[in-house]
């Protein structure tokens, strides 16, 4: 169950914080939306507001859609309900992507507001944490099937477009993902267990999925995965 998935993270991030904060080392992370990251900011915001340093945690984004933040497609909007407004974090730890602003301008300015508050590794920022969801069609942030250029591009966020709706968003591109220290996967329901099966199988057709290119060069990968998601494996 997605819950029960979410819970066990929680308590998971939650440990991963208090460790960074015992040794007085600011916890970066960047967040994804989607419905299983809600449950988690949802328990996260319910259990563990008064056990966690949140005053240690620099809060960023993989990814974000391209309208305001009180528009009820903002992960940024979604965060702050469910989470943010629960717990004392200084606003100044709060590194939001702008997405009412010009989509090519806000990519460049917050890649360098990012640059500027995470450590360095080969040059490029090092996230202690970054969720990821996954999508039907093999996607993860939103780097989208057909656009290896995002997997590999030296920027640190580019302008994505979704293939459907046809909407901008902004998002992480695959190398600083890999340059993380942990990257995690949170995977719920039914309609995700044929992707993945193909890549936990490494079946060649995973190849054109995004999601198979997140393989962190330094850092630790984790796949949560509820009974639904893993029925096939």
């Amino acid at each position: 169950m997605p819950y029960d998935l979410a819970k066990e993270f929680a308590k998971e991030m939650a440990n991963m914080i208090v460790e960074s904060a015992e040794k007085d080392k600011m916890f970066t992370v960047a967040l994804s939306g989607g419905s299983t990251p809600e449950l988690l900011y949802t328990l996260l915001g319910e259990n563990f507001a008064d056990t966690v340093p949140w005053q240690y945690v620099q809060i960023f984004w993989g990814d974000e859609r391209c309208v305001p933040p009180d528009n009820d497609d903002s992960n940024f909007g979604m965060t702050m309900r469910k989470l943010l407004s629960k717990v004392e974090i200084p606003t100044q730890n709060i590194h939001r992507i702008r997405g009412e602003n010009d989509p090519a301008k806000e990519a460049i300015r917050y890649s360098e507001e990012v640059s500027l508050f995470t450590r360095k590794r080969d040059g490029m920022p090092l996230f202690d944490l970054i969720l990821l969801g996954l999508g039907e069609d093999g996607h993860t942030a939103s780097i989208f099937p057909g656009h290896p250029e995002l997997i590999n591009s030296d920027n640190i966020y580019e302008v994505a477009l979704h293939p459907v709706t046809k909407q901008k968003r902004i998002s992480l591109t695959g190398r600083v993902i890999n340059n993380a220290d942990s990257v995690t996967f949170l995977v719920a329901g039914k309609k995700k267990e044929e992707i993945v099966e193909k890549l936990f199988r490494k079946d060649p057709a995973a190849s054109n999925y995004p999601a198979s290119y997140i393989v962190p060069v330094h850092g630790r990968l984790s796949w949560f995965i509820d009974k639904e998601a893993g029925g096939l494996l």
